[in-house]
């Protein structure tokens, strides 16, 4: 629990960047023009300080606690801040008992906390009765939907403001004044470029303080030369490269004849498939971990052009587990003669690892609304589920509902081929699509 002080600018230039970019006022700002722009309520709340209780709900870095700090240097009220994590029950109604004797002596209470979500239903009912007599206004900031997180007695006193993920040109206005600002590195002539900033605001992913948080490690990392401290590419790649993790095993052979098993599967050769399968098995590799590899095979190599083949793997997988070696040696040899016989699409495998680019590297859009279920009633208010078509209530057991994020209307990830059974799901996905009037990205 802190006071009011606990808001007083920091300073201090050694604190992280985003501490120090921390805005001050409305004007400073960043984002959520929706609830701040000029004449929106939670603006017209803040600037007549007229608040009453409410959450703040949105994801990490979009200015929840932010907005907390600057109504709490506007309000006429005592301001008082409490943490989730380090507050108990005791300290709580403590406060509770200062705020209703200041009521008595007409002063207001502002309660800020942080974290919401993460005070159980008794802690969260401690404020209930101050809420409901107006001895304080409760603030509280929440990444959780409140619908399941927040108390429905407490909710239903507070009045919910959603705040959205920044945009990549709101990312970038908060980089390049970070550059610019005294606050930040405008004594200092850093070297970056438009492409590596951008870059970082990609990576951020609509969060602030991930977005300047990125660029202090990417200057701090730089090179040092007498005229400026330069970011090369280097240092950005490491720094907005997410680390992944590797499947590791010790012996290069090991590797090896996996590789040439795989290939020689994929090249339709099941005389070489069955030669490397059992040089494996007879080195003693685990059947197991074949049968595994298996698994994948069908699906990368083989796909919808014959999907028996995953089953196939997958009874083969199971033979091992029943039988092991030696029995299991032909259970493997069946599976492996008719994976490579199959005729081959890797479109699934092609469809994933772009989807999986896509995912890594664009935002993370929103699902649109009418895809949302709607199970409380604030998420109704929210327009949840509103416009969903129902396919099963069409003769076609089709829509015209868009399922993809605004902006990747016409995203496609899964080409099929002609290849075995796929001709078939090409040809019923060709009329899906052209039923629904979407127009590929080729």
């Amino acid at each position: 629990m802190e006071q009011l002080s606990l808001f007083d600018q920091n300073k201090d230039l050694g604190a992280p960047l985003a501490s120090r970019l921390r805005p001050q006022t409305l004007e400073e700002f960043v984002g959520q023009k929706h609830l701040l722009g000029e004449g929106k309520m939670l603006r017209q709340l803040i600037e007549k300080d007229q608040l009453s209780s409410m959450i703040f709900w949105g994801p990490p870095g979009v200015g929840k606690t932010t907005l907390a700090r600057i109504i709490a240097r506007r309000t006429k009220a005592e301001f008082i801040d409490f943490s989730a994590v380090t507050s108990g029950i005791k300290e709580i109604r403590h406060v509770m008992e200062q705020a209703e004797n200041s009521r008595k002596m007409g002063l207001r209470t502002v309660v800020f906390v942080d974290e919401i979500h993460r005070f159980n239903k008794a802690q969260q009912d401690a404020f209930l009765p101050y809420v409901e007599k107006g001895s304080i206004l409760l603030i509280g900031a929440t990444t959780e939907n409140p619908s399941f997180e927040i108390n429905a007695a407490l909710l239903s006193r507070c009045r919910v403001f959603v705040l959205k993920e920044l945009s990549e040109t709101e990312i970038l206005e908060l980089l390049e004044h970070a550059l610019k600002s005294p606050r930040g590195y405008g004594n200092q002539r850093i070297g970056i470029t438009k492409q590596q900033l951008t870059a970082i605001a990609a990576f951020s992913n609509g969060d602030a303080r991930t977005a300047l948080n990125t660029l202090e490690m990417a200057v701090l990392n730089g090179e040092m030369t007498p005229e400026e401290i330069r970011v090369t590419d280097a240092v950005m790649e490491q720094c907005i490269t997410r680390k992944s993790l590797l499947y590791d095993k010790s012996g290069e052979e090991h590797y090896n004849l996996i590789s040439a098993l795989h290939k020689s599967m994929r090249n339709s050769d099941p005389d070489a498939a069955v030669y490397w399968l059992m040089r494996m098995l007879e080195g003693g590799e685990e059947p197991l971990y074949i049968a595994r590899r298996l698994i994948r095979f069908a699906s990368e190599d083989v796909g919808i052009a014959d999907s028996q083949a995953l089953q196939v793997a997958v009874a083969a997988y199971q033979a091992c587990h029943f039988n092991g070696m030696p029995e299991c040696d032909v259970n493997l040899v069946h599976a492996v003669v008719y994976l490579s016989l199959a005729p081959k699409s890797n479109a699934l495998y092609c469809a994933c690892e772009t989807c999986r680019k896509d995912v890594r590297e664009r935002r993370a859009e929103p699902v649109p609304l009418w895809l949302r279920n709607a199970p409380t009633g604030l998420m109704k208010e929210l327009h949840y589920g509103e416009g969903y078509q129902y396919a099963h209530d069409t003769e076609e057991k089709l829509t015209h509902m868009q399922c993809m994020p605004e902006g990747m209307e016409d995203v496609v990830y899964y080409h099929p081929t002609d290849q075995g059974k796929e001709k078939d799901a090409k040809e019923r996905l060709e009329r899906i699509r052209e039923f629904q009037g979407k127009h590929p990205e080729k």
